[in-house]
C-alpha cells in the first residue's frame, strides 16, 4: 500500500516482473497476474457494497508483456507479423489472457522465436478499472454514479479515455511515457471495453465468437444460418460442435429447441462453433454504415482471421436481375461514419485470397464456372451510402458519381465493414445479392421476389459459409496480408 493525497491506496502484493523463452509459460504467467488482480478488486468491491464507503483506495494494475531487442537481424520477412521492426523495447497491457490463450501463445511465440530473446512479463502501471474487473461475474453489478453515498472513483479506478482509444491502431499514437513503442494493435482497456460492448449488443459472449465472421443485413440469413448449422451438427465429420445464439442459448444436436430469450437485442450473433475456435460466427447488423461501424469496432479486439459481408444491394446495372451476385473489387465511401479515422483518400484494396475464395465458393454452390458465372455474378465497385432513401432527393449527383465510379451495386455497411477491416488489419470481402434496382424502375415492394431470387439468397448464405471454410484450410501467414500493414506496425497481428 502507499499513501496518495493523504488517502492510503491498498493494492495487490507487488510481483517483480519474470522472463520466459517459453510463450506458453508466459501467457501462464499473464493469467496468474489477471487474476491476482480481478480477484483483488472483485473482494474490495463486494467489501464495499456490504460495508460503505472505505478509508483506503483500492487499486489493481492490468498485467503487461515487454520484448527489448537490440539487433538489427532481420527476422522472417515473410510474416507481415511476429516481429519488431527496429531494436528497443515494446509493450502490450493484457486483458482477459484466458479469453486470448491461444492467440497470445502463437504472438509471443512468433516474437521468442524471430528475436532471439525471452520476453518479460509483470504487472503494468494501467490501473484496472472496476467495470471491467467484475465484467465476468454475472452476478455483480456496478452501480450507476449518484446510487452509493460516494462517488465510485474516489475509492476505485473508473474506465479511462487515455488508454482507451484506437489511437495505435490508427498509427497517430506516440511511445509509450517510458519511451516503449507499441507491441499490440490495442490496450487492455480498449479491448474490455469493447468485450462489454460486444455482449450488450450481440447478446452472446465474446468467447463464443469464432475467427471466421459473416455479416448480413437480413433476417432471412439468420434463419438460413441455424438450418445450416443443425445440418452441421448432424454430421460427425464436418468439424462443428455447437450452435450458439443470444442469450448465450446452444444447442449441440441437430433436433435440440434453441430456447428463445425473448427480447432481440440490437445486433444479433449466432456462432456455429469447433472446438478450435475456426467455426463461423454470424452478426445481423441490420441497416446502415453506424450499425456496421460498431459491430466491427468491437470485434476487431477479438483478432479474427478474416470477415465478410452477404447482405442485399441495389443493382445499378439494367443487365442485372433480382438475385444476381456482387463480387465487390473497390468500394466508393459514401458513408462517412470513418473519415475522422480513415480518409476517404486512403484506397481499401480488394485481398486476392478473399476474392479466390468466394468465387470459387461461388462455382462450387451454383455449379457454373468461367464465362458462364457471368450470367449470375459481376465483379466490381460498390457504393456504400448513408441515406437510405437517397432515391427521393434529386438523384443528378449521386447517379453522376455512381456512373463515374463505374460502380455495379449500392449498399449501406459493405464499405464501412472493408475500410475498418483495412483499418484493424483484419481480411475483408463483400459478396452482396441484388435485391432491388432502383435506377430500372424495380423497387423493394413485397411480393417481387421470384423463385430464382428466393433459391439465390439461399445459396447466398451457403457460399459466404463455404468461402470461409476455405479460408480455414489456408496458413495464417497467408491470409493475413502485408497490404494490412503500415510501415510501423505492431508484431501482435
Amino acid at each position: 500500500m502507499n499513501k496518495t493525497d493523504n488517502l492510503t491506496t491498498m493494492s495487490p502484493h507487488p510481483t517483480p516482473p519474470e522472463l520466459f523463452t517459453d510463450a506458453a509459460a508466459a501467457v501462464a504467467r499473464l493469467e496468474a497476474l489477471y487474476a491476482q488482480s480481478t480477484e483483488f478488486l472483485l473482494d474490495k468491491f463486494n467489501e464495499t457494497l456490504r460495508s460503505g464507503r472505505p478509508l483506503a483506495r483500492f487499486r489493481a494494475f492490468y498485467p503487461e508483456v515487454r520484448i527489448t531487442t537490440t539487433s538489427h537481424a532481420k527476422a522472417d520477412n515473410r510474416m507481415a507479423f511476429g516481429h519488431v521492426s527496429l531494436p528497443g523495447t515494446y509493450v502490450a497491457t493484457i486483458t482477459r489472457p484466458d479469453l486470448f490463450r491461444h492467440y497470445l501463445v502463437q504472438q509471443l511465440g512468433h516474437l521468442i522465436r524471430n528475436h532471439g530473446v525471452p520476453v518479460e512479463v509483470g504487472p503494468s502501471t494501467t490501473p484496472m478499472p472496476v467495470h471491467f474487473a467484475v465484467a465476468a461475474n454475472p452476478e455483480v453489478n456496478v452501480p450507476q454514479e449518484g446510487v452509493l453515498d460516494f462517488p465510485l472513483r474516489d475509492v476505485f479506478d473508473v474506465p479511462d479515455l487515455a488508454t482507451m482509444n484506437d489511437d495505435i491502431v490508427n498509427g497517430t499514437a506516440g511511445a509509450n511515457p517510458d519511451g516503449s513503442g507499441h507491441l499490440a494493435p490495442f490496450t487492455a482497456q480498449r479491448v474490455d471495453y469493447s468485450l462489454a460492448r460486444l455482449s450488450h449488443y450481440t447478446a452472446t459472449n465474446a468467447d463464443h465468437f469464432q475467427n471466421h465472421v459473416l455479416f448480413t443485413n437480413y433476417q432471412f440469413y439468420v434463419e438460413e444460418f441455424e438450418m445450416v448449422a443443425r445440418r452441421m451438427l448432424g454430421d460427425p465429420s464436418s468439424g462443428y460442435s455447437e450452435f450458439v445464439g443470444p442469450g448465450n442459448a446452444s444447442i449441440r444436436g441437430c433436433d435440440d429447441p434453441l430456447e428463445s430469450t425473448g427480447k432481440t437485442p440490437q445486433m444479433p450473433s449466432y456462432h456455429l462453433k469447433r472446438p478450435d475456435g475456426q467455426g463461423i460466427t454470424l452478426v445481423n447488423i441490420g441497416v446502415g454504415p453506424s450499425n456496421a461501424k460498431t459491430a466491427t469496432d468491437h470485434i476487431a479486439v477479438l483478432r479474427p482471421h478474416a470477415w465478410m459481408m452477404v447482405g442485399h444491394c441495389a443493382g445499378l446495372r439494367n443487365s442485372q436481375q433480382l438475385g444476381d451476385f456482387v463480387l465487390a473489387h473497390a468500394y466508393l465511401r459514401e458513408d462517412h461514419v470513418l473519415d475522422d479515422d480513415l480518409p476517404v483518400w486512403v484506397p481499401i484494396p480488394a485481398l486476392a485470397e478473399i476474392q479466390i475464395a468466394l468465387e470459387e465458393a461461388v462455382e462450387e454452390v451454383t455449379q457454373l464456372e468461367g464465362y458462364d458465372l457471368k450470367r449470375i455474378m459481376r465483379t466490381g465497385t460498390v457504393a456504400t451510402i448513408d441515406n437510405r432513401n437517397w432515391e427521393l432527393r434529386d438523384q443528378s449527383g449521386p447517379v453522376q458519381r455512381l456512373s463515374q465510379s463505374r460502380a455495379i451495386a449500392l449498399d449501406m455497411e459493405s464499405a464501412t465493414i472493408a475500410a475498418n477491416g483495412f483499418r484493424f488489419r483484419v481480411p475483408y470481402g463483400t459478396l452482396l445479392c441484388v435485391s432491388d434496382k432502383p435506377l430500372h424502375g424495380e423497387l423493394k415492394l413485397p411480393g417481387m421476389a421470384t423463385a430464382f431470387y428466393k433459391t439465390q439468397v439461399a445459396n447466398h448464405l451457403l457460399i459466404g459459409i463455404r468461402a470461409m471454410e476455405r479460408l480455414r484450410e489456408m496458413p495464417l501467414e497467408r491470409i493475413h496480408s502485408r497490404k494490412l500493414r503500415s510501415f510501423d506496425e505492431t508484431a501482435f497481428l
